[in-house]
């Protein structure tokens, strides 16, 4: 059977249906709105149990850039020679940049 997507989606007994009361309660419902939290603001103030990582160093040996090796001018990212997508402006381009 075809549906006719024109026809209203509420008949006139749905209509009916609805009380007033339970029109109130929707438009209640919908007009209470939640104040937006800034998720940087409310993640500041979580303290994880046991993740005290205060007296903790990091150690990262960093590389220079190597010869078979460019900095892409657009994300500034290293990549290896194969990644070279071509130059934009006598610039450097990787290929997810450039693509």
């Amino acid at each position: 059977m075809a549906t006719d997507y024109d026809t209203p989606r509420k008949t006139d007994d749905d209509v009916n249906e609805d009380s007033i009361e339970e029109l109130k309660a929707r438009r209640n419902e919908k007009s209470t709105s939640s104040v937006d939290v800034d998720e940087f603001d409310a993640a500041e103030g979580l303290e994880l149990p046991g993740a005290d990582l205060s007296n903790e160093e990091l150690s990262v040996r960093v590389l220079p850039r190597q010869a078979d090796e460019f900095t892409c001018m657009s994300c500034f990212l290293v990549h290896h020679r194969s990644q070279l997508f071509g130059e934009k402006n006598g610039q450097p381009i990787c290929q997810d940049c450039g693509a």
